[in-house]
């Protein structure tokens, strides 16, 4: 994978003699690059500045460094996680309704959330006589009567303070699942505020922000954590990468090769030992900046230079690199090279990005990082 993108990034840099054969060339490559990345076009940017949901925004720094790279593999469950904003503006406040049509269709359903913001409670006349009320969260079944029995499920409950204010997150796991599979079946939510025996409150002390009157950063939002089934399969992976190079410090971007570099120079860079080298990754250099959000770029690294005879243990070889050095330098055998240099620990990146509908999502990609190097 992680060669893969690295011969794709120099096919988009290389410059070409023709023009029109460097935008084709490039164009080309960068759609291989939009294929290792899961998707067929590049998300349109947002039509106007948007701000993404906090949650999503902390979320990513959680999981990931100020690159992208995964520093805590063991916080997502799966490797996608969707946000949707409720866009529907419903005249009845504690109705909720998200367009779920992103969702692919390979994606499997593991946690999902709705998260609400709770209002402070409105200001009553007379002594305050509750300090908790019981909130309910329904999937709707029949859009006519949800108020009735058989026209709604029940999905979470639980006592909440009227006290504060603040985010409240409730699973609603198998009514998304519903929804994916049958996409009509998604008659959206009903929330209830009940007193502690399970009368109704009118008017109910406790409120939840809605999409249609309250500012975007407290809008109901629903949050999925999915799995989409692309997986590494190459090569062991850890905990958080020391990104230390194995090598003394390098330029930041590998510079393009110049015809007129000398023979001992070219020379001298086929002498280096196996080591991990920079190799940076700008998503605005390669126009994807107005859709991803997070990081602005990554260094992917890069493992260049010789495995000679003997093999010592810096070069990380394997039990078959040191066998195939043997037969290569004591010439048993004809046409047996000396064993590569390449990534033996990769690691995984995260994106932050807008879709196709202007939700976030956070996207987790694996052998995307040579963590170090080796003569295999």
């Amino acid at each position: 994978m992680l060669g893969t993108v690295l011969l794709l990034l120099a096919l988009a840099k290389t410059a070409c003699p023709s023009p029109a054969g460097a935008a084709s060339r490039r164009a080309e490559a960068l759609k291989k690059l939009l294929e290792v990345f899961g998707m067929e076009d590049p998300p349109a940017p947002p039509t106007h500045f948007k701000q993404p949901p906090q949650y999503m925004v902390d979320l990513f720094n959680t999981v990931a460094n100020a690159d992208g790279v995964t520093k805590n593999p063991d916080i997502l469950e799966g490797n996608t996680v969707r946000s949707f904003l409720e866009k529907t503006h419903s005249e009845e406040e504690m109705r909720f309704l998200f367009v779920l049509s992103s969702v692919a269709k390979n994606e499997k359903i593991l946690t999902a959330e709705l998260h609400l913001f709770r209002l402070w409670p409105r200001v009553t006349d007379g002594p305050k006589r509750h300090h908790f009320c019981q909130v309910s969260v329904y999937q709707v079944l029949e859009k006519d009567k949800p108020d009735t029995p058989e026209g709604k499920k029940l999905l979470a409950a639980r006592l909440v303070s009227l006290q504060t204010s603040g985010w409240e997150v409730f699973a609603i796991t198998p009514a998304v699942r519903d929804w994916t599979e049958d996409e009509s079946s998604n008659q959206g939510l009903l929330v209830t505020v009940q007193s502690l025996g399970g009368s109704p409150l009118d008017p109910p002390p406790l409120q939840f922000a809605s999409g249609r009157s309250h500012h975007e950063s407290k809008k109901p939002m629903l949050v999925l954590f999915t799995d989409d089934g692309r997986r590494g399969a190459s090569l062991p992976t850890a905990g958080f990468p020391d990104l230390k190079p194995q090598a003394p410090d390098l330029p930041a971007k590998m510079p393009v090769p110049k015809l007129g570099r000398s023979r001992s120079t070219r020379s001298l860079d086929r002498l280096q030992p196996c080591q991990r080298r920079p190799l940076s990754v700008d998503f605005e250099e390669i126009g994807w900046s107005g859709w991803i959000i997070s990081p602005r770029g990554y260094n992917a690294f890069h493992c260049k230079g010789t495995c000679p005879f003997p093999l010592g243990e810096n070069m990380r070889p394997t039990n078959h690199a040191t066998v195939q050095s043997i037969i290569n330098a004591l010439k048993l055998s004809e046409g047996v090279s000396t064993p590569c240099c390449v990534p033996d620990k990769l690691f995984s990146i995260n994106l932050l990005y807008f879709d196709d509908d202007e939700n976030v999502v956070l996207k987790q990609y694996d052998d995307m990082v040579a963590a170090s190097c080796g003569c295999h």
